[in-house]
């Protein structure tokens, strides 16, 4: 089963929290045991899973990209401002794959899945959500 996910984004650089609407996702397929990927469409963003106890470990990671990858220094900014939204976002990368358990996202307390937004604000944002059972369950 495949599935989009669509959100809009309010800040240049953010990371969204999309766990629950792949969680959605799962639960519609009916798929007990498998796994899911989650892509993000688009150059400039990316998929992440890390923590959300606490908001700080993801302005820490917006802050550590923003220091390795500084705006306005690079070549692709002459065409349209947006180089470090690039490199940030291959830096990360598309996509995550999670394992599906008894009909659940096999991540741990700690682990959400989160949306990476380095070139926003955006209205129209979309993650791809793939469920595959696993074939001999």
């Amino acid at each position: 089963m495949r599935d989009i996910v669509q959100l809009a984004t309010q800040t240049r650089e953010t990371l969204v929290d999309i766990t629950d609407q792949v969680g959605e996702v799962v639960q519609r397929s009916g798929v007990r045991e498998g796994i899911v990927n989650v892509y993000a469409q688009g150059a400039t963003a990316a998929i992440m899973i890390q923590e959300n106890w606490d908001e700080s470990v993801q302005t820490d990671v917006v802050d550590l990209l923003r220091r390795v990858i500084p705006r306005g220094v690079w070549r692709h900014d002459a065409q349209d401002g947006n180089g470090d939204a690039h490199l940030k976002a291959g830096l990360v990368g598309p996509s995550e794959t999670v394992p599906l358990i008894g009909g659940r996202l096999g991540l741990s307390r700690w682990q959400n899945i989160f949306f990476c937004e380095f070139d926003g604000p955006r209205n129209d944002r979309r993650v791809v959500v793939t469920v595959l059972a696993s074939p001999n369950v």
